[in-house]
């Protein structure tokens, strides 16, 4: 599993006019193939009339899946431009369609390819863009008077306080990066005065937005 990349926020849709032509980028974040390829057939669908639906995506931690379809644009002028907006942010798991209707005015092979590119740029920034940490969840578990001094501390730290359960001791959940996780349990031993039980939970990964 990766420590840190970057992917799209969720689903997202994003219309620009160009020369009179509309270009409407539709992103998602998906796993699989098969997942990309549902969604670019969902989008073919639901714009059927539309003069083209052109599509690209990345997969992978190694980005081991890349494809790109012009769906008769000309060779090279939308789906290879498209891919490079994702190639260039460094974006992961991701699948874009930008769907064109014609508007009369032919754009020459220069024009679509910037056309293109800048419906991406523009849907992915409406969209969102997040960077997913790999962190491993620690839990400490207190008696109830250090939970106020606990959570002050916490707010405060490099730590990302992620859920407090209140049980019959007080369950504190804390996103805690691999490499600080020694050091988050001295930490939080020394702040308890050794009165703390902590144990490591799962690893999972945690969003923040960015902007790139």
């Amino acid at each position: 599993m990766l420590q840190k990349y970057y992917t799209v926020k969720g689903n997202g849709e994003h219309e620009i006019t160009i020369q009179k032509s509309r270009f409407i980028c539709h992103v998602k974040r998906v796993t699989t193939d098969a997942e990309a390829q549902q969604y670019i057939l969902d989008i073919k669908k639901q714009y059927w009339n539309a003069s083209h639906n052109c599509s690209a995506y990345l997969i992978g931690e190694r980005d081991q899946i890349q494809k790109a379809n012009d769906d008769g644009e000309p060779s090279g002028t939308a789906g290879v431009p498209m891919l490079e907006v994702l190639k260039k942010k460094g974006l992961k798991d991701t699948v874009v369609v930008v769907t064109r209707y014609f508007g009369g005015i032919k754009l020459g092979a220069g024009g679509l390819v910037r056309a293109y590119g800048k419906a991406v740029s523009e849907g992915l920034q409406a969209t969102g863009i997040v960077e997913r940490t790999l962190m491993r969840v620690m839990h400490t578990k207190i008696d109830y008077n250090w939970l106020g001094k606990l959570e002050n501390e916490l707010r405060s730290s490099i730590y990302k306080l992620k859920e407090i359960h209140y049980l019959e001791d007080v369950d504190i959940e804390v996103y805690v990066e691999a490499e600080h996780k020694q050091q988050f349990i001295e930490w939080m031993t020394d702040l308890t005065n050794g009165k703390a039980v902590i144990s490591e939970g799962i690893n999972t990964y945690l969003e923040e937005t960015v902007t790139i």
